[in-house]
């Protein structure tokens, strides 16, 4: 752009050598400014502890690998996958959590491709959370964040493994 055409416009536009009109610094201020500022939280954090969150859940105090199987008429069977002994059998309709999470759980499987005859881990651990591992697709699901009767659901199906009683 030529100083004539700058200046016919009305607004002289500052340039580099070359021609190049410079790149506004503001921005480019700013958007260092933020990583910069990110960067010292995360150290921050990290060194102090506040406003970070830890998932202190202990050793586990009892595990059990079980079979959730559904049939055609929508009953859950619940099935100790070591011993083959039925832990078990929930009526279609009832046990609203324990079938709404199977749902989710078969869709998981679906996707990736894992065979239904794959069993799930349901460990209770020393803090006292209940949680259900898909040992074919590798989830993990944290039961108490669903509310603790939600989980206690699941923690039924521990009864005499452990320290549950």
């Amino acid at each position: 752009m030529s100083m004539n055409a700058a200046v016919a416009s009305g607004k002289p536009k500052k340039e580099r050598r070359g021609g190049v009109p410079s790149f506004p610094r503001f921005p480019l201020y700013s958007a260092l400014a933020l990583v910069g500022f990110a960067l010292i939280a995360t150290i921050f954090g990290s060194v102090t502890d506040i406003g970070t969150v830890r998932n202190r859940l202990g050793n586990p105090v009892a595990i059990r690998d079980v079979v959730i199987t559904r049939d055609g008429a929508g009953t859950v069977t619940v099935t100790d996958a070591m011993s083959g002994d039925r832990v078990a059998v929930i009526a279609s309709g009832e046990g609203g959590f324990v079938s709404g999470a199977l749902r989710g759980l078969d869709r998981m499987r679906l996707v990736a491709e894992v065979g239904k005859d794959q069993p799930y881990r349901i460990i209770k651990w020393e803090n006292g959370w209940v949680s259900l591992s898909d040992t074919g697709t590798g989830q993990r699901l944290y039961l108490n964040a669903f509310g603790p009767d939600n989980a206690a659901a699941f923690e039924a199906f521990l009864k005499n493994y452990g320290d549950v009683k």
